[in-house]
């Protein structure tokens, strides 16, 4: 009498791996597509870049692509990223125009006073202006170096924030570089590739392998 719901309970779970094979099937198959692009994609790489991402780090990014999950995740991260720097530039043009409004504002302030004074209180005059032009110059050049230094310290922490996000989302090369010499530039010709080039290189391959599949998906649609 039980052997009817045996034998279906036996069938379900047929079912059920069979499911699970073909699901896994197909992973390794979009797996294998996006190695192959990601292969492809390396070749307009520098060459030293080339040699630094071997078969197992782009297979393992790969992997990490194959949900989609990771596309979202970068495609957030770089809009956060163009927007900090849209605001950043307009915060140094808008501090750029004041100066310029203050050096006009000074200039027409001395002509004035040159204008109203006695001939012979002209030099002296002159020599307090040029004192007061030379200050408010020096006053520019600390405020912008300030400003300069903000920038710098705004993008690299928004880097660590893309470093942080994309190593807990497990893509393979990213971790915080706090070594001054993982974030320098190279000589070019070196085969010495600085982790955060590297890692810049990861994501641009991440967002044109991104556009090469919305085409793809355009095209079917």
């Amino acid at each position: 009498m039980e052997l009817p719901r045996l034998c279906g309970f036996e069938a379900a779970e047929q079912q059920q791996e069979e499911q699970r094979e073909e699901v896994l099937s197909r992973q390794q198959e979009r797996h294998y597509r996006l190695l192959a692009e990601l292969q492809a994609l390396v070749k307009a790489l520098p060459s030293a870049c080339q040699q630094r991402l071997s078969y197992t780090t782009l297979s393992e990014l790969a992997l990490a692509l194959l949900d989609g999950t990771v596309f979202e995740i970068v495609q957030g991260l770089l809009e956060i990223q163009h927007l900090t720097e849209k605001n950043l530039y307009s915060q140094r043009r808008q501090l750029h125009s004041e100066h310029r409004g203050l050096k006009q504002e000074l200039f027409h302030r001395h002509k004035e006073a040159q204008q109203c004074c006695r001939p012979h209180n002209l030099p002296l005059l002159r020599a307090a202006q040029q004192h007061e032009m030379e200050a408010m110059e020096q006053q520019i050049r600390e405020e912008q170096r300030m400003m300069d230094e903000k920038i710098v310290l705004e993008l690299d922490q928004k880097v660590i924030d893309q470093q942080s996000t994309l190593e807990k989302a497990g893509v393979s090369g990213f971790y915080i570089t706090t070594n001054p010499q993982d974030r320098c530039q190279t000589q070019p010709g070196s085969w010495l590739v600085p982790e955060l080039t590297l890692q810049m290189n990861l994501l641009e391959l991440i967002r044109k392998l991104q556009q090469k599949q919305a085409e793809a998906e355009k095209s079917f649609s």
